[in-house]
Formats: structure tokens, sequence, C-alpha cells
């Protein structure tokens, strides 16, 4: 196992009982791009873990496949902006992420790519994490709140793991203030 990084994460419920991961570091910063090798290697130290989702008791595993896929999948390929950033950083929440998701959903594998690493479908579960806002004095403004799908694969072996963080919108109704 890898040194474990420190992470500054809290879970906290919205006015509405939902919960959502509180991501309190910006790790992966940048103007421009952002540097999904750093991304990749982040993901490593969580890799031989396993998480259990507290509304189904669902145990997912964390394989080797997930730092590349996270990095390199084509949904990641296509992510910008505030999207590309909100996916990295969200990396430092994936342990809290897997514990808070709700909304189980299953599909057949259609691809011959996964009919191994896949062989029992994949599944769906929603979940929710925030991420500061600073000004250009440091000073923190507000969190943005963010929706993301958590897509597990069930493979050969039973076992389920997660395979990539997709679907990542911004909740643009309101942010949390700090």
């Amino acid at each position: 196992m890898g040194e474990q990084k420190d992470r500054n994460v809290s879970v906290i419920k919205d006015a509405d009982g939902n919960n959502i991961v509180m991501i309190n570091d910006i790790c992966f910063k940048g103007k421009r791009n952002v540097n999904w090798d750093d991304v990749e290697e982040y993901l490593r130290q969580y890799v031989g873990e396993f998480y259990i989702i507290a509304d189904t008791n669902d145990i997912i595993y964390i394989g080797s496949d997930l730092p590349s896929e996270y990095k390199g999948s084509i949904y990641t390929r296509k992510l910008k902006g505030t999207a590309a950033k909100a996916k990295a950083n969200a990396v430092q929440g994936i342990p809290e992420m897997i514990e808070i998701a709700v909304g189980k959903h299953y599909r057949d594998n259609q691809s011959d790519k996964h009919k191994w690493n896949a062989r029992f479908g994949w599944y769906r579960y929603d979940s929710a994490f925030a991420l500061p806002v600073y000004d250009e004095t440091g000073s923190l403004q507000r969190y943005n709140l963010f929706h993301a799908s958590l897509l597990i694969r069930h493979a050969n072996d039973g076992k389920m793991y997660l395979y990539d963080v997709i679907d990542i919108k911004k909740e643009t109704s309101n942010p949390l203030e700090s």
C-alpha cells in the first residue's frame, strides 16, 4: 500500500437531508490544464482498498484499472474548465463519495472490450461533492456543489469495482456559502 495522502474531507447534509462530500482543499490547481498524470498518481493510493455504500451495503473495490481509466477515459478527455478541475479534485473524496452514493441503477454490459472485467454488467450510483472557491486574495468565497455518477463494473470475480466518475454537473441554483 502506498503512502496515504492527507485529505481534508468531510460529509455534511444539505437542507433536504442529502449527503455531500466537502472537499476542503484544491490540490490540482492550474489556470489552463489539469495535470492528469498527477491525478492518476494520487488515485494509486486507493488501489486495493474497498468501501461500503451505506444505502445498499454494496462493497465497492478499487482495482488497479481505476487510475488509468479515471485519467484517460473518453469522458475525461472531453472535459474542459470547471468540470475538468472538479473531476481532478474529486479524487480526494472518492472513499466518501462511494459511501454516500444512492440511486443504484443496473445496465447490461454491451461492450466486447468489457466482456470479462464487467461480465455481470454495470451499475451507476449518484453522489455529490463540493469544492471551495477562493477569491484573488486566497480567501474562501463559497463552495461549488457538483453531482456525479459513479460507474461501477461487476466483474468476473463477482466483485464490484469503481471504474470511473462521470456525468459531473455543477449545481447552479445555490452554491454553498462558507
